[in-house]
């Protein structure tokens, strides 16, 4: 790991923290620590994921509406994409509570400004960026494969025809490689950039450390997260008034396992 993480260091130049191996003990461990905390403080918990739950809810009435509720399907599958940044607020809650700091309003919203020195707001747009590029990804990949005419009514009829599998296949490739590399990037950056005053390519270099180092057990976290969100989207989004709060604190508490200092 000293070894990943000094090359890292110096190719970019950053001053990589030291690093943890993690193990699925941690994983246990962060997951029932971010449980505590979404209990011991449910509002901000709540709060947060009304957000999420209500953006979702607003696409997909809004598509409805426009006629076009099919692309619904396109933009949830990239809607886990934002989750990171959802959760900014919840690292803060759980900041606060790891070391018996007061908890209110003000600061926990606050938090998403990082250190006040602009570079959360800066991790923010790459996300956002990262998600309108998935978008335009989509469109472009129903026209190759299913032509001008789009997605019509008889949806499943062409999922199901050779080039819309075509195009669920390359769609799942495509979207695939785009969720990991912004979960590599993102996965510690995130609260480090609320933990610490480090510049947004210090943190994402970190976070690339760190899941290069533990290779393993960020696969199986990753498949957590996508499992947990997809299960909590299923029902209208409100699963995530749940799923949300648990992963956003359990994510503090590994970055905790994993950056030392």
């Amino acid at each position: 790991m000293d070894d990943i993480r000094t090359r890292t260091a110096e190719l970019s130049g950053a001053i990589i923290p030291e690093l943890r191996e993690l193990t699925t003990a941690d994983l246990r461990a962060a997951l029932a620590a971010g449980w505590r905390d979404f209990i011991g403080a449910p509002l901000f918990g709540l709060f947060f994921a009304a957000f999420y739950v209500l953006g979702g809810l607003a696409l997909y009435f809004g598509l409805l509406a426009a006629g076009e509720p099919v692309w619904f399907v396109f933009v949830a599958a990239g809607f886990p994409l934002l989750a990171p940044f959802a959760a900014v607020g919840l690292y803060e809650v759980s900041h606060r509570r790891e070391t018996g700091e007061p908890l209110s309003w003000g600061p926990v919203l606050g938090a998403l400004r990082g250190q006040g020195d602009g570079q959360l707001p800066v991790m923010a747009v790459v996300v956002l960026l990262v998600f309108g590029f998935w978008i335009i990804l989509a469109r472009g990949l129903v026209a190759i494969f299913v032509g001008q005419t789009g997605i019509t009514v008889d949806i499943m009829d062409q999922l199901l025809s050779l080039r819309g599998v075509s195009m669920l296949l390359v769609g799942s490739a495509v979207g695939g490689a785009l969720a990991l590399m912004l979960f590599t990037i993102t996965a510690f950056s995130l609260p480090m950039l609320l933990d610490r005053r480090v510049d947004f390519m210090t943190a994402i270099i970190t976070s690339m450390a760190a899941v290069r180092a533990n290779p393993g057990v960020m696969a199986r976290w990753a498949a957590i997260i996508v499992a947990l969100t997809v299960l909590a989207m299923v029902p209208l989004f409100l699963g995530l008034f749940l799923v949300l709060p648990l992963l956003g604190h359990a994510t503090w508490h590994l970055y905790r396992r994993t950056v030392v200092g």
